[in-house]
């Protein structure tokens, strides 16, 4: 088991509100669903556009590494859980049972990739990590992935 956390994770930050979960195949055309589907629950907290664009690359960049990474030239499943707790967090949980990651703190190093092909960047932790409070990483080797993102809203009543 190989495990990362950066940030601030928002476990024990309030009470669950509401909560949404999904499993969508690890099909490339359903990360787009994921990002929306993740977007409008998270809307009912009234996000501000740019926290809700965080909200959605961060989502895309998880997705899109269980269908590149996790599952490779096979269809998995790809599990999402979003919870809205008081306070103002939202909490994502990225989940898939493919071939894990054997080092999770080399994965997350910026340009880093396991695609052969070199097609992919190597930075979708690095991106994740970008737009949100905490990101953790929880992999075991032939036994799938979790990704937590954690994205604390501002009070809407915040100017800068």
């Amino acid at each position: 088991m190989s495990s990362y956390t950066t940030g601030e994770l928002c476990r024990g930050k309030g009470a669950v509100v509401n909560e949404m979960k999904i499993t969508l195949p690890s099909l490339s055309r359903n990360e787009g669903i994921a990002r929306a589907m993740v977007a409008v629950f998270c809307a009912q907290a009234d996000p501000s556009t740019t926290e809700l664009a965080d909200i959605k690359c961060a989502v895309s960049e998880a997705v899109t590494n269980c269908i590149v990474h996790a599952y490779r030239d096979t269809i998995g499943t790809i599990g999402l859980k979003v919870q809205i707790l008081e306070g103002r967090w939202i909490r994502i949980e990225i989940k898939d049972s493919g071939c894990g990651i054997e080092d999770v703190r080399r994965a997350r190093e910026p340009l880093y990739t396991t695609d052969a092909a070199g097609e992919r960047s190597g930075m979708g932790f690095t991106v994740m990590e970008s737009f949100c409070d905490g990101v953790h990483v929880k992999a075991a080797q032939g036994r799938g992935c979790t990704v937590t993102l954690c994205k604390r809203l501002r009070d809407r009543n915040f100017r800068t």
